[in-house]
């Protein structure tokens, strides 16, 4: 059961939908949005790992929703269990400027040889992989069992820093370098060792100690790297394993470019630059919304799931209604070579669009209330399902979202305080990353009430670092008043000059958490 994705929570089964890297092909998003209409209650919740979930499955139709995901390439092996999860990577994986080379390839390497590994299908606890290919990590690698970043030696040649033991959930860890330079031919035989070690050694006798993190913060990180060394070079290094470049080439064939367009760079600019003069709403969200390609003419556009309060009704982070699935999917068709991407954040991206079509595509977003223009923002949050759905969870959070969301209802002021990530988890399994949020938030029961333990200066990109807990925990109704009391402290005290300004991040570095505390406490 949980190895084909399917939980058992409070009100109904849940049922987890693999895409694989977070890539989605437009009549695959059609198929969910039947699935949706048909078998579930006309919505999916995308998720941190680029999954989506359906929440109101009936179990004796679970068979048929398979057949119906099959028909469409698609499955949900793997989303849960005791095994290799979904690997996951950058959203703007092949078309940004500064990346050293497409991630994707390797993802679908990783994804063919982990699916129903023999060795590795029941493992001490699960097991999760990220892959990116640009300095700046948009793939939280650091607190994943093992990240992968591709980089060059001194000869060009293209290979892996592996990182290994990165994790949240109640024991929260940042993973540790264990190999500086992997050449990419060893990738699957040293993450072979890798697993061999772990399913040697990881903890099988207590749950809650069974993750690779608690193994390598046990044993240390070089002396982990040294078995996993001497399991490699003893059995698996230079055999049946090491890639070739008939592999690579492969792989790659699965993400050729697609038909791009050539045009006058200054002409588009000029004619984008009217546009952003003669409408602030248009020039708000592409300014949050867009981000540059590395072909002229071309921007991604990244899709807000976080509408927030829509016609009074507050729509949970992620969520996506059947009608907007099939809206989207016409517009992916029109607009950006008919594919999504998922990521990190629970939102979606168009990662190939003309930027003479920007406006249009803008407009028929805002008519299906996905463009708002707060990617990034405070509301721009993470937010597990909570005790609204989920059997494992302490408190809700959807009402604390909403809670948020009102309190923070200017999109102008929300631009002038910057980037500042707010992460939501309804428990310690921490599935909303709350540790490595600017601001984390964290559910906890207290004999049969919800209160919230707020956690400041955490980070999943470069340099990740894990919130330190601000204090006791507040109860549901001063959740949004207390952030704001945050708010006002990063005001009154971040620096700025004519270039810059400092960020929340930055402030908390500087000063700690004491002028947060004494705000919030007295």
């Amino acid at each position: 059961r949980l190895q084909n994705g399917l939980y058992i929570q409070r009100y109904a089964p849940m049922l987890r939908i693999a895409i694989p890297y977070g890539l989605l092909a437009s009549y695959q998003l059609r198929k969910l949005a039947e699935i949706t209409r048909k078998y579930d209650k006309g919505y999916g919740h995308f998720t941190t790992r680029t999954n989506i979930q359906l929440n109101w499955p009936k179990l004796e139709e679970v068979p048929d929703i398979m057949a119906e995901l099959a028909s469409v390439q698609m499955h949900s092996i793997q989303t849960s269990g005791n095994c290799i999860r979904n690997t996951t990577t950058d959203p703007y994986a092949g078309i940004h400027q500064e990346e050293i080379a497409d991630p994707r390839p390797y993802c679908e390497i990783i994804r063919q040889w982990s699916t129903f590994h023999p060795e590795f299908a029941f493992l001490p606890r699960k097991f999760k992989i990220a892959v990116i290919g640009t300095a700046n990590d948009r793939a939280a690698t650091q607190v994943h069992d093992v990240g992968l970043h591709l980089k060059t030696n001194d000869a060009g040649e293209l290979g892996f820093e592996v990182i290994v033991g990165g994790g949240l959930g109640r024991t929260p860890v940042i993973g540790k370098v264990i190999n500086e330079f992997l050449p990419r031919q060893h990738l699957l035989s040293y993450l072979d060792a890798i697993l061999r070690v772990y399913n040697l050694h990881g903890r099988r006798d207590n749950k809650f100690k069974a993750r690779i993190k608690i193994l390598v913060e046990s044993m240390g990180g070089p002396a982990f790297a040294k078995l996993v060394d001497a399991e490699w070079d003893a059995h698996i290094k230079d055999g049946p394993l090491t890639l070739t470049d008939a592999n690579f080439a492969t792989a790659s064939s699965f993400f050729t470019e697609p038909d791009y367009l050539s045009f006058d760079a200054l002409q588009v600019q000029s004619e984008l630059q009217q546009t952003l003069d003669g409408d602030k709403d248009f020039a708000n969200w592409y300014q949050q919304n867009t981000v540059a390609h590395k072909i002229a003419g071309y921007r991604a556009v990244v899709i807000s799931l976080k509408a927030g309060l829509v016609d009074g009704s507050y729509i949970p982070s992620g969520d996506v209604s059947e009608s907007q699935m099939d809206a989207l999917a016409d517009l992916a068709d029109k607009y950006s070579f008919s594919e999504l991407r998922g990521t990190y954040q629970q939102n979606l991206v168009f990662a190939d669009v003309q930027t003479n079509q920007l406006y249009e595509l803008w407009q028929q977003l805002s008519e299906l209330h996905l463009a708002r223009a707060n990617i990034n923002t405070l509301t721009d949050m993470i937010v597990c399902p909570g005790w609204d759905y989920c059997s494992l969870a302490n408190a809700t959070t959807h009402n604390i979202a909403e809670q948020i969301e009102k309190q923070f209802d200017d999109l102008d002021y929300l631009y002038d305080l910057g980037e500042i990530r707010l992460n939501m988890s309804g428990c310690m399994n921490a599935c909303a990353h709350h540790h490595t949020g600017d601001i984390g938030i964290l559910g906890v029961d207290k004999k049969g009430e919800y209160w919230y333990q707020i956690s400041l200066g955490g980070n999943s990109s470069n340099n990740a670092k894990l919130g330190k807990i601000l204090g006791k925990a507040v109860p549901s109704d001063d959740v949004a008043t207390t952030i704001q009391k945050i708010i006002d402290v990063y005001l009154e005290q971040r620096v700025s000059n004519e270039n810059d300004v400092e960020s929340f991040g930055d402030l908390v570095d500087r000063v700690g958490i004491a002028p947060f505390k004494e705000k919030v406490y007295g």
